[in-house]
């Protein structure tokens, strides 16, 4: 903070909410009916979030269409056209300005304004938030809407400031069209954000030089234009297919397998896989109960699609650098129909890093393997600092002046993946300790915003001054998280789930793996018996 003077002239809120990505514009909807003054500030020039920055070459939702979408709105949900199965990052971002143009958020949202730091004022119990364009706000509570996977990861690689080509991250691509045309494009990741960039640049690069340290394991998505009476066929029974979907684990409408992969003979298990596959998207992991928990289970659907990519990829040698030896389902699955079938192109080359990942890069291309690549363009695919990158980057400081990055030192702890001890009034929509990136991101923001409007609501009715998570009950969530995922093979192998991606991060498994429908009954048992586990302070 700059000292009392840099709150002199701000503006008073009931609620301050940060960023304007579909949490962010959900919850100013909510609270503004709710009678409350909200106000919503981004640091981008326009709303929609992570698909406002990530722009590259074939972004797309890995979620289906028509449930990627709002539900609290029964005409939003009937008048919005998709136009294929899984949305591409620009009709995404066309319907996020939609949404806004259509409940008048504009009004209440302040652009190009990023948050510098959020410092709690015990004595008046409200937040002070400091921007970089000089308007700061006094709020009585804040809601940090920042995202989970929208602070780009970009690897303190050596030499990198020598490069004399163009270096673009998949999570922050430029607005204008990227020209590939007669190029030697270097990518750098094999995750899902370099799935769906790599082939698209190969339409274009004369040369394609992918440099991956783990191999992926990539489904295909099946992607296709959306058939006007399919549409109309599963808006006609959306009250259906959504309450079917929030009793599933992760809010997708995709069943899940009632049986263990290993009770059924080996040439079974690779019909329903194989079903699966030709099917597209994320079900193919969903297609027995056991395929998170048992390894000879969890094995049997890395075999499978391992011959998958033998069958795809012509060249031998390639195809084996390409093969996954991980657990499948431990990192994401990415989606992608012609990710393998890219590496049959005589302009393309892959090259396994290994742990010891890139060796140098100087002005005219990089040192990796033992060998030196010439590159024009260098793409880094190296995602995000998932989860909590966000807040880390913000100064937060609550009871005294406590920060959030010390609070969290040895790896995030909230209770619910809502609220902070020692963060009074200060909510975060889809945290660590919530089912967030293991689920659909859509029904998961819908439910933390109502609670939270809830919650607002209840303080407001009741004369509560604050609000903040009992030490004892957030020890006691965390301890649970921790305890499930131990459960599972999610914990197997080195992924972002875990902060494995960020050098110094702490390795804890962020996002609570426990399901759906338990995470939402939780909730909503804590607020019916009054906010049991949080402290409130009457006014």
């Amino acid at each position: 903070m700059k000292g009392p003077s840099a709150m002199d002239r701000a503006t008073r809120l009931d609620a301050l909410i940060v960023g304007a990505g579909f949490a962010g514009l959900y919850m100013l909807h909510k609270l503004r009916g709710m009678g409350f003054a909200a106000r919503v500030v981004e640091a981008a020039s326009g709303v929609g979030g992570t698909w406002y920055w990530n722009r590259y070459p074939g972004a797309r939702c890995d979620v289906e269409s028509m449930f990627y979408c709002y539900q609290f709105d029964d005409e939003l949900s009937q008048e919005w056209e998709w136009t294929e199965r899984y949305p591409a990052q620009p009709e995404i971002l066309r319907y996020a300005n939609h949404v806004a143009d259509r409940f008048d958020l504009w009004p209440d949202i302040r652009l190009n304004t990023r948050v510098i730091s959020a410092v709690y004022d015990e004595t008046a119990a409200e937040w002070q938030v400091e921007t970089d364009t000089g308007e700061n706000f006094l709020s009585s509570h804040c809601i940090m809407a920042t995202g989970c996977l929208s602070a780009a990861n970009r690897p303190d690689f050596p030499g990198l400031d020598e490069f004399a080509g163009r270096v673009f991250h998949t999570g922050h691509w430029p607005h204008e069209s990227v020209d590939f045309d007669g190029r030697r494009v270097g990518v750098v990741g094999t995750g899902s954000s370099a799935v769906q960039a790599i082939p698209e640049i190969a339409k274009e690069a004369a040369r394609l030089t992918v440099f991956q340290r783990t191999a992926s394991y990539v489904v295909p998505a099946k992607n296709r234009p959306l058939d006007p009476g399919e549409q109309a066929d599963i808006k006609a029974r959306y009250p259906e297919i959504r309450a079917a979907a929030r009793k599933t684990f992760g809010g997708f409408a995709v069943p899940t397998g009632r049986e263990s992969a290993l009770s059924v003979s080996e040439e079974e298990c690779r019909q329903v896989l194989e079903r699966a596959w030709n099917h597209g998207g994320i079900g193919l992991l969903n297609s027995y109960i056991d395929f998170g928990i048992d390894e000879a289970a969890n094995e049997r659907a890395q075999a499978f699609v391992r011959d998958k990519i033998r069958e795809t990829v012509e060249d031998p040698e390639t195809a084996e650098k390409l093969l996954p030896r991980h657990t499948i389902g431990c990192k994401r699955l990415s989606l992608g129909d012609a990710y393998y079938a890219t590496y049959n192109l005589p302009n393309v080359e892959l090259v396994p890093l290994g742990e010891d990942g890139i060796g140098r890069i100087v002005a005219d291309g990089l040192t990796a393997a033992g060998k030196d690549y010439r590159l024009d363009d260098l793409v880094l695919a190296t995602g995000f600092d998932a989860m909590t990158g966000a807040l880390a980057r913000i100064d937060i400081r609550g009871r005294n002046g406590l920060a959030l990055r010390k609070a969290w030192a040895a790896g995030p702890r909230m209770y619910l993946g809502l609220m902070t001890n020692g963060f009074p009034n200060l909510f975060t929509v889809t945290g660590p300790g919530s089912p967030s990136v293991l689920s659909n991101m859509m029904p998961t923001i819908e439910h933390h915003v109502e609670w939270i409007a809830a919650c607002l609501g209840f303080l407001r009715d009741n004369g509560i001054r604050e609000i903040e998570p009992g030490l004892a009950a957030q020890d006691a969530w965390v301890a649970h998280g921790n305890e499930v995922a131990s459960r599972t093979l999610r914990y197997t192998c080195s992924s972002w789930y875990l902060g494995a991606n960020v050098p110094g991060k702490p390795r804890v498994f962020m996002p609570y793996i426990g399901g759906m429908p338990s995470y939402m009954k939780k909730c909503a048992a804590v607020a019916a018996a009054g906010y049991e586990g949080f402290e409130l302070t009457p006014a």
